[in-house]
């Protein structure tokens, strides 16, 4: 036997033990499908069938005796069975990188989407909350706005139901009627006390008794006195600047000095610049004859006749009678006092044949003044404001004072009470 064909079996059984190994790797199913998901079906069955014919001819090789088999025939089927083997390892390589890269971007993404939903909910929840937040201010802001309504509500009822108590009890209980009829019984009573005191007055000046009728005698001419000339003022022309002197004078006294200790038929009130003007306005505007609009009380209206009454005085002296018409004795009660007050004088100023006369008809007014002028008096007619028209027989003097009624704060003395 050939020495030769005797050692050649020995590296062919080595060369399949080598090949024996790798075997399983080729058949392994993780790496099939592996190499399934990689590349395509035709490759990897081109790759099996090229496998499977290079071990079928392997082992009819080895079934051959080995005389036979031809060196250079082994050593080629063995350097294709080797490239085989290292291409297919090197696809392995590839795919498991591929897979590898692939793992990790489905990681990032996963991880990215995890976040983004963490922040989705954060957001969600912020929001629900923002607008619990916002529902549950509304309904405290409104709930405060309501019980304040109802608490302005409650006190405006309460105001209401104790004004209308006040009201109640002022017309229904006896301090409130006892003080509306004390007013007026007060009134009543000092124009009563004036009326006695102008009756008595009256009463003494008649003759009761026949006088005892003398032997005439023969009639001696005696020189009558001159009367006196009737007194015309005029304070808006410009041959009584003496007098329009002296009048202003008068008015910034009482207004810059007032004196409230002065003598009687002197002002003794503080005098105001809109009482100034009032009074300059009627002396110098009007000339003494015309209204003035009423100053909203009657104790105003009482101080501004006053400083006119005083400044006639200071003029014209006791020839001054002033004559005050109103239509109540209430109202002619409080012009009593309040000229009174005003100009320092007493009951005994006060008569049919005195300084100031009160009457309550303009008729019975007029007739006083007519009767007042014959006998050379200077009579001012002074009208209150609660009077609704003026008698034509009073605007023929020459001195009349009318206050009249603010059309727009018309006010009845009576509701003060």
């Amino acid at each position: 036997m050939n020495p030769e064909s005797s050692q050649t079996p020995e590296p062919i059984d080595e060369w399949l033990e080598q090949i024996q190994p790798e075997k399983p790797e080729i058949d392994n199913p993780e790496n099939s499908s592996v190499e399934s998901v990689l590349e395509p079906e035709a490759s990897a069955s081109a790759v099996d069938t090229e496998t499977s014919d290079v071990s079928t001819e392997l082992l009819s090789l080895i079934d051959e005796p080995a005389a036979e088999v031809p060196l250079a025939t082994n050593t080629t089927a063995l350097g294709l069975k080797t490239e085989s083997v290292s291409q297919n390892n090197s696809l392995y390589a590839e795919a498991e990188q591929r897979l590898t890269q692939l793992q990790e971007t489905e990681a990032a993404l996963k991880a990215e989407i995890a976040t983004l939903q963490v922040t989705y909910n954060t957001l969600q929840t912020q929001l629900s909350d923002t607008q619990t937040a916002m529902g549950r201010i509304v309904q405290e802001s409104l709930g405060q706005l309501e019980q304040r309504k109802q608490a302005l509500q409650i006190s405006i009822e309460q105001l209401e139901r104790r004004q209308e108590r006040i009201r109640n009890e002022m017309r229904t209980t006896f301090a409130g009627a006892s003080q509306d009829l004390a007013i007026r019984v007060q009134g009543f009573k000092d124009y009563l006390t004036g009326s006695l005191q102008d009756l008595a007055a009256a009463a003494e000046q008649l003759q009761l008794v026949p006088e005892v009728r003398e032997r005439e005698r023969p009639a001696v001419k005696e020189a009558k006195p001159a009367e006196p000339e009737a007194i015309t003022p005029q304070f808006a022309q410009q041959q009584f600047q003496e007098t329009t002197k002296q009048v202003r004078r008068l008015i910034d006294q009482y207004r810059n000095k007032p004196d409230y200790y002065g003598p009687a038929w002197q002002l003794r009130r503080t005098f105001e610049p809109v009482h100034a003007e009032r009074v300059s306005n009627w002396f110098f505007g009007q000339g003494g004859r015309g209204a003035l609009r009423t100053m909203g009380s009657r104790l105003q209206n009482t101080l501004i006749a006053s400083a006119i009454i005083s400044i006639l005085h200071k003029l014209y002296g006791d020839r001054v009678r002033t004559l005050v018409l109103a239509n109540t004795p209430e109202r002619l009660g409080e012009w009593r006092r309040g000229l009174q007050d005003c100009l320092g004088i007493g009951r005994p100023d006060f008569g049919p044949d005195r300084g100031v006369v009160l009457f309550e008809a303009p008729d019975a007014l007029a007739q006083k003044a007519e009767r007042l002028v014959k006998a050379n008096q200077l009579p001012l007619i002074i009208i209150d404001d609660s009077e609704e028209q003026i008698s034509l027989g009073i605007l023929q003097f020459p001195l009349w004072l009318a206050f009249a009624p603010d059309p727009k704060t018309m006010k009845n003395y009576d509701d003060d009470f």
